[in-house]
């Protein structure tokens, strides 16, 4: 069986360092290592309009920003598939089909969907399209033949939602979808990166992120106003790290080589962990320290950015080529889904000279 990626995101602003520990920097990585047959990355619009569907120009304008980020980031239109959710009307047939296998209270229990729902307060009013996105997920999933998703730990209850779906079609209408297998982030730190203010979750409405676009200026003065330790007030007083947001991203953006270059006073995070615990070291000189790495993780991506920049028409242009090439295999998908479905009338050469033979007796 081929090795296959599906993975997306939501074209609801510009894409920010959480993703890119949760899902971005890991996709490149997936997509240089020879090891998957096909890649397909979707800029999942159709999903966005699930919830935005009184601003479709917010989604409109944030599908070449978030495309713009793809790109920067490093991945490549010619390993990897990018494509653009609404332009593959089959997803929105299989989302049909799919949803004559799933009942509401099987929805209504999904964690990440009740998650969702009470972060946007639409338990008085739920939109259906919203209500229903796990079995758009996993149509978006399946057309692909997906064996792999990479995503972060809070869409864990979706991706076993799928695995239910295509047990499901496939227990009714025989061995026809493949079933996925999720792939998590491999550093604890990349699981959800908190808002830089310490909060749970960065919000572009909190006003409490790192954007992959930010200039070396905002990034410095975010990460300078960054939540540490409360209590922390004197260098000489000692530093918890729990919840301590810059120790959060050291976790998860700060390598061996970084200490040499920009904290040669000590070996690696460890050693400054240790010292911050047992008092003496300052918020700003570790802040000073997760700029200079963020720094240096950023500025190749902001450089490959600008260079996308300069020629918009040929970034649409990738992801046209990208959608129509993911039509093609959607729609090998939808076929095999209606032949197995039985609804396969026009093409089934059997049923037509059997319902023949039935009339002219």
């Amino acid at each position: 069986m081929s090795k296959i990626i599906l993975t997306g995101d939501r074209p609801t602003g510009r894409l920010h360092v959480g993703h890119y520990v949760g899902s971005l920097r890991r996709r490149v990585e997936l997509q240089n290592s020879g090891e998957f047959d096909k890649i397909f990355i979707m800029i999942a619009d159709a999903q966005a309009l699930t919830d935005n569907a009184d601003n479709p120009e917010k989604i409109r304008q944030n599908v070449v920003e978030v495309a713009l980020d793809y790109l920067s980031v490093g991945l490549d239109p010619n390993k990897s598939n990018l494509f653009v959710q609404s332009q593959i009307s089959e997803l929105t047939e299989l989302t049909f089909f799919y949803s004559n296998l799933v009942t509401v209270s099987r929805l209504q229990r999904n964690p990440t969907v009740k998650a969702e729902i009470q972060m946007r307060n639409f338990e008085a009013s739920i939109p259906v399209g919203f209500f229903t996105y796990p079995i758009s997920q996993a149509a978006d999933i399946t057309a692909f033949k997906a064996t792999t998703v990479p995503v972060g730990e809070d869409q864990m209850p979706m991706i076993e939602q799928t695995r239910e779906i295509v047990r499901k079609f496939n227990s009714v209408y025989g061995e026809t979808l493949v079933e996925p297998d999720i792939l998590l982030p491999d550093n604890q730190a990349c699981m959800r990166l908190p808002g830089t203010d310490g909060k749970a979750k960065m919000s572009k409405s909190l006003g409490n992120c790192i954007y992959l676009s930010d200039t070396e200026e905002d990034v410095k003065a975010k990460v300078m106003s960054m939540y540490t330790d409360p209590d922390h007030i004197k260098i000489t007083d000692p530093g918890k790290l729990e919840g301590n947001t810059v120790f959060t991203y050291l976790d998860a953006f700060s390598r061996p080589e970084h200490f040499p270059e920009f904290l040669p006073d000590y070996n690696n995070l460890d050693e400054l962990k240790e010292h911050y615990k047992r008092g003496g070291l300052g918020d700003v000189k570790v802040k000073k320290f997760l700029n200079n790495v963020l720094q240096s993780e950023l500025a190749p991506i902001r450089a490959r950015r600008a260079e996308f920049e300069k020629d918009i028409p040929e970034v649409y242009n990738i992801l046209k080529k990208g959608s129509d090439a993911a039509r093609e295999v959607a729609a090998e998908t939808l076929a095999d889904v209606k032949r197995a479905m039985k609804i396969n009338y026009f093409e089934d050469m059997a049923l037509i000279k059997e319902q023949s033979e039935k009339y002219s007796r």
